[in-house]
């Protein structure tokens, strides 16, 4: 471990002056080997999945770790999306003169070293590399132990770009043991070689990495997230949305766990909702009211309104009104986002003001909750916190800046 991180040090200050065109290069010749090899990569997450299912992990488990052809075209097109984003690295991001002719600039420049852990999703391998890599960054991965072959198969075609673009492949490293123990080698820093550590999966991952950490950490909590069907919003748009927000994928962090109806619109709207949900699969767990309107629904209790479910389960509760559908929020949610389903542009602005999550949605499915649909190319999470990086996590969330000063001789009094 202490190797990999004075590994890492030295790629970084290489990867510091790399010229736009390398990094481009790297990542298109990285994307494209992927494709080449997809039938390798496929192999290896069927390695992956065999060992996952004789563990009995559950159904929402398995969709995170599987990768398909389709999410292997879009891990490629999130690369090829990735290398075509503008170079941050060098951006001036402000600049003035003072009085006495100093000229300042803000320019971007790479935070040096990240450290990600994540759990049983391949795909960030290759989202986190590319990211790191884009923004100047090196990156040492430490995947769940869950998806040991496909992360190995990834990061191998990832280090054929570097080497084709005549960078270092020191540049994205994978931690070769599933050891626990490393996690915490890294969580201390790697002997000060480590920036920066982004924590991507459970509750009980980001806090351990939350309370062990002794560099910066990109926070990234569960995704307790929640939609609100207003008293004006629109049926159809009120059922499809709410539907693919929570049954499109369960197992994301951006999918719904509590659904909050107006009073208003009980009668005319909670029974087609619920019924689209039902017909996918989904559990509902009801309030009082909800229950009496809805015979299957089991009851909720508290915990059901903090519990991220990641499953084919979804909470129910009507509220009196758009202040109590705010006040539930605030109480409960894990400020990652939230959804307004409404026609009045009052409610909206409400809504956007008062909830203090890092994604607010308005007529839109809450799974947009990503650095892809974003335009990012892709994400290494969606950060909670409110320093430095909020939401996806991009390339630019990836880059720190310093301040350069011109002058002409000026000495100060």
């Amino acid at each position: 471990m202490a190797e990999l991180g004075i590994a890492a040090r030295q790629a970084a200050r290489q990867l510091a002056s790399a010229s736009s065109e390398q990094k481009t290069r790297a990542l298109m010749g990285g994307a494209a080997v992927i494709n080449a090899r997809r039938a390798e990569i496929l192999a290896a997450n069927a390695k992956d999945m065999e060992a996952a299912k004789t563990k009995g992990i559950t159904a929402a488990f398995l969709d995170r770790l599987m990768l398909t052809d389709a999410r292997i075209d879009a891990i490629v097109e999130g690369l090829r999306t990735i290398g075509e984003l503008p170079d941050p690295i060098g951006q001036t991001m402000a600049e003035w003169d003072r009085p006495n002719g100093l000229h300042i600039k803000r320019v971007r420049t790479p935070l040096g070293v990240i450290g990600v852990i994540f759990e049983s999703r391949p795909n960030v391998t290759a989202d986190a590399g590319a990211l790191c890599l884009k923004s100047g960054n090196a990156v040492i991965l430490r995947g769940g132990s869950d998806s040991t072959f496909s992360s190995r198969a990834i990061v191998e075609c990832l280090w054929d770009g570097l080497h084709l673009a005549g960078l270092p492949v020191e540049a994205i490293q994978l931690v070769p043991t599933t050891d626990r123990a490393a996690v915490g080698e890294m969580l201390a820093g790697l002997g000060g070689n480590i920036d920066v550590i982004v924590p991507r999966g459970g509750k009980s991952l980001v806090g351990r990495v939350q309370a062990e950490a002794r560099v910066p950490v990109f926070a990234h909590l569960e995704g307790l997230v929640h939609v609100y069907i207003d008293k004006s919003a629109d049926l159809d748009m009120a059922v499809n949305v709410t539907l693919n927000a929570k049954m499109r994928r369960t197992g994301i962090c951006g999918a719904a766990e509590t659904l909050l109806v107006h009073q208003d619109v009980v009668d005319t709207h909670l029974a087609p909702i619920i019924a689209a949900l039902v017909a996918k699969g989904c559990e509902i767990r009801g309030d009082e009211t909800v229950r009496q309107h809805v015979k299957t629904a089991k009851p909720a209790n508290d915990t059901d309104w903090q519990t991220e479910y990641e499953d084919a389960i979804i909470a129910v509760r009507i509220v009196p009104d758009i202040e109590a559908a705010i006040a539930h929020i605030e109480h409960y949610s894990s400020h990652h986002t939230e959804a307004i389903i409404t026609e009045d542009p009052a409610a909206v602005e409400q809504f956007f003001n008062r909830i203090d999550s890092a994604i607010l949605m308005h007529n839109a499915s809450t799974q947009f909750a990503d650095g892809g649909e974003f335009g990012f190319g892709g994400e290494i999470g969606i950060a909670t916190g409110k320093m430095h990086a909020r939401g996806p996590v991009g390339v630019e969330q990836l880059t720190s800046f310093n301040y350069r000063v011109t002058g002409s001789g000026q000495t100060r009094p």
